[in-house]
């Protein structure tokens, strides 16, 4: 079963959303919360657990998986007054961090879209756009072309 996000699955604006929201610094995501000035009465359905997963790999992305090792992650689950049901998955051991985005993906999927995706999700792009516009200028910086000179046979 192929588990990637197509162009006709219809969880993939979620998928991205979640994703973008996992990768983002906490610190972010604390900050554009605390702007919207957001308070929604919700029930938490999982408190913040910490565990591990087992990361998997593959040599030149076509080869056979291998584990390559463990991380930690939180997760969290929430549900808004509305019955709306959000959750956030994130890395490391930032309790706070996975309850704001099992909250922003409940947010997502109600009314207040329009304002999460302007207030954080936009900007968390921008910042991730930035950061990866920059590691590709670094990375540049150290590239070496190679030229092969042919000799003439006279």
């Amino acid at each position: 079963m192929n588990m990637m996000s197509g162009p006709d699955d219809p969880n993939r604006a979620r998928k991205e959303w979640l994703g973008l929201l996992a990768k983002s610094p906490a610190a972010d995501v604390a900050r554009l919360w605390a702007a919207l000035d957001l308070t929604p009465a919700h029930d938490v359905l999982r408190t913040p657990e910490i565990g591990g997963v087992m990361v998997r790999g593959r040599a030149g992305a076509v080869g056979a998986a291998f584990n390559l090792g463990e991380m930690t992650l939180t997760r969290a689950s929430v549900r808004l007054a509305c019955g709306t049901v959000g959750h956030g998955y994130v890395q490391g051991r930032d309790r706070e961090h996975a309850v704001q985005v099992a909250l922003l993906d409940a947010l997502m999927q109600t009314a207040a879209a329009g304002r999460i995706e302007a207030g954080v999700l936009a900007p968390l792009r921008a910042a991730m756009a930035g950061r990866k516009r920059s590691r590709a200028a670094k990375s540049a910086a150290t590239k070496v072309e190679f030229f092969t000179m042919v000799r003439g046979e006279d």
